[in-house]
C-alpha cells in the first residue's frame, strides 16, 4: 500500500492510524533517509498506542521502552549498530518475541535478524512534489 502525505501532521496521522491497529508481538520496520519524518511517524505511532510520554528517537540508547499505553512499545533506532551481534547483546529476541510491539528505525541495517512476518514501512521524499511531500510504502519485506 502506498500513502501520500503533504505535511508532517499528515505523516503523524498515518503513524497514529497504524498504531491504533497494532497487536502484541508485531514488528514494524521503518526505513528512509535522514530527515524524511521517521521520528514524526514514530510519535504518531506511539499516540495510536495511547502512550502519553514524550517520544524521542533512541539514537544513543538503541531502544526506548514505553509501558504506559495499551501495549508495551519498544522503539528502536539502530542507525549506530555496526554488527548485528550488538542487537543480541541488548536482548533483541526478548523484545521482538515478547508481549509488546516493536518499531525499528533503520531496520535495513539489521535486516538479517528481522522476523519474516515484520511489516516494512518506507518513507521517501519526492522534492518534485513539494518540500513536505512524503510517499509512505507499507508492506512485507519483499515490497519494501
Amino acid at each position: 500500500m502506498i500513502v501520500e502525505t503533504y505535511s508532517s501532521d499528515e505523516t503523524y496521522k498515518i503513524g497514529k492510524s497504524i498504531g491504533e491497529k497494532v497487536k502484541k508481538g508485531q514488528v514494524y520496520c521503518l526505513i528512509g533517509d535522514l530527515g524524511v519524518g521517521k521520528t514524526i511517524f514514530s510519535k504518531g505511532f506511539a499516540d495510536g498506542l495511547d502512550i502519553k510520554e514524550d517520544i524521542s528517537s533512541p539514537t544513543f540508547t538503541i531502544v526506548n521502552e514505553y509501558d504506559d499505553g495499551r501495549i508495551k512499545f519498544y522503539h528502536f533506532d539502530v542507525y549506530r549498530i555496526a554488527d548485528v551481534e550488538e542487537m543480541h547483546e541488548i536482548g533483541f529476541d526478548e523484545y521482538i518475541f515478547g508481549e509488546g510491539v516493536c518499531l525499528i528505525e533503520w531496520a535495513n541495517i539489521i535486516e538479517e535478524i528481522i522476523p519474516d512476518n515484520a511489516i516494512w514501512i518506507k518513507i521517501e521524499k519526492k522534492l518534485d512534489k513539494g518540500f513536505d511531500y512524503r510517499q509512505i510504502a507499507i508492506g512485507e519485506k519483499n515490497n519494501k
